[in-house]
């Protein structure tokens, strides 16, 4: 299975959950500046939209969104038990999919990672991004996870909330995601996905430099 990815974009939630799932991928790294992968192929015959992530499957197809990819992977390795199979187990990591893919990712940390966005649209979006945080918070305080254990939902939110560190967003002002946030990041695999991207995304804006 192919992974398109670009580093600390949020297809590195899948990433996670391969490596949680002990499973093989080949991660073929999308540049988002200019939608070509490192051999110079064209992004955009992938996914016209030219967003990751996208997967191609051994048997050829293409599958793209995040929520959609994610739970994908999680039934192709039942073994990891990265979701729920069905019943109200699944109808809550769909919830919390929604959630972190709708309120936190599209309605809070876009906005602010946006280069082009106005100063005041960015406030805008912190204040009322504050009560999307203030709820995450309630429902995090004495859990470990979003559902009963480890899920794909939780490698989505810790994707998102690492974006905090590029915006300005304090997670301390909410103690139960800050805890949340540290103690994700001490999993092996997300710490294996966050030092791997990390480092190629530094060479990721060496190479913008020089061009």
């Amino acid at each position: 299975m192919d992974l398109y990815f670009s580093p600390l974009a949020c297809s590195m939630a899948t990433r996670i959950a391969f490596y949680e799932a002990d499973a093989a991928a080949r991660f073929v790294e999308v540049d988002p500046k200019i939608k070509r992968t490192r051999d110079g192929a064209d992004y955009y015959a992938i996914n016209p939209l030219g967003l990751v992530p996208a997967i191609r499957t051994d048997d050829g197809e293409v599958m793209t969104e995040n929520a959609a990819i994610l739970q994908y992977v999680a039934d192709c390795f039942p073994g990891a038990d990265l979701a729920p199979t069905s019943g109200m187990g699944r109808a809550r990591l769909q919830q919390w999919l929604c959630f972190i893919g709708t309120e936190l990712h599209k309605g809070l940390f876009m906005p602010l990672l946006d280069p082009k966005a106005p100063e005041a649209g960015k406030t805008y979006t912190q204040d009322k991004g504050a009560s999307r945080l203030a709820y995450l918070d309630r429902y995090l305080a004495g859990r470990d996870y979003l559902l009963d254990r480890f899920s794909v939902a939780d490698a989505y939110l810790f994707t998102v909330l690492n974006w905090s560190t590029a915006t300005g967003v304090d997670l301390a002002r909410w103690p139960a995601v800050k805890d949340y946030y540290t103690r994700m990041r001490q999993r092996p695999s997300i710490a294996k996905a966050l030092a791997e991207e990390r480092a190629l995304y530094v060479q990721q804006q060496a190479r913008h430099k020089a061009a």
